[in-house]
Parts: C-alpha cells; sequence; structure tokens
C-alpha cells in the first residue's frame, strides 16, 4: 500500500507541475500575443485599450489555472492546517488580483451586475 500511495503522490506532483507550467505558459503567450498584435497593429490610444484589456485577460485565466494547481497540490499532497492556511492565503491574494483586473478591464467589480465586457468587448 506504501508504494501504492508514492507512486500516487509522484503522479499528483506531476499533475500539479504540468498545471502550473501550463498557467505560467497561458500568462506569458498571451502577453505576448498581445504585444505582437499591438505592434504590428498599432493605431493610437483605442488600440493601447484593447492592449491592455488582452494582457488583463491573460493574466485572469493564468491565475485561475495557478489557483487550480495550487489547490491539487495542496490538497491531494501535503494536506495539514498550515498547508491549508498558505492555500487560503494564495487564494485570496490571487482572487484580490483577479477582481482588481476585471476592475481594471470592465470597469466594474465582478459581482457588480451589467453587460458583462460592455465595456471594452473587442
Amino acid at each position: 500500500m506504501n508504494d501504492l500511495d508514492t507512486a500516487v503522490s509522484h503522479w499528483i506532483h506531476i499533475v500539479g507541475n504540468g498545471i502550473e507550467i501550463f498557467g505560467v505558459l497561458v500568462i506569458v503567450l498571451g502577453i505576448g500575443w498581445s504585444t505582437f498584435l499591438y505592434v504590428h497593429h498599432r493605431m493610437g490610444e483605442a488600440h493601447y485599450d484593447t492592449y491592455k484589456i488582452r494582457i488583463g485577460r491573460s493574466l485572469l485565466l493564468g491565475l485561475e489555472v495557478l489557483v487550480a494547481a495550487d489547490i491539487v497540490k495542496t490538497i491531494a499532497l501535503d494536506l495539514t492546517f498550515t498547508s491549508l492556511g498558505l492555500l487560503a492565503g494564495l487564494v485570496l491574494v490571487r482572487t484580490f488580483l483577479s477582481w482588481t483586473l476585471v476592475l481594471e478591464i470592465e470597469g466594474r467589480w465582478p459581482w457588480q451586475r451589467g453587460e458583462r465586457g460592455s465595456k471594452h468587448r473587442k
């Protein structure tokens, strides 16, 4: 049974690391693609707003993926009160970052009603 636990733990660690790498790639590739489009189609301040929105969306998606990786690694591998507290802290910080990015992109807090993305939909 101990060998099975070790093997499962090893694979969960690999899956968690894979999810983390994917989250970082989402952010890096999103910023790279947004920058490419901005440089290639530069058309003044209106296009700069689109550039910021694209970067913000990449960051939001990347943060969500990184939170998922933290949850997988913490809950499945090392569930202690200390690791759970650290996970809660990470989730709070990333949630706050996500909320502020939504505020920057859409001009409203995530819990406010209204047409989602109507301000800058492109």
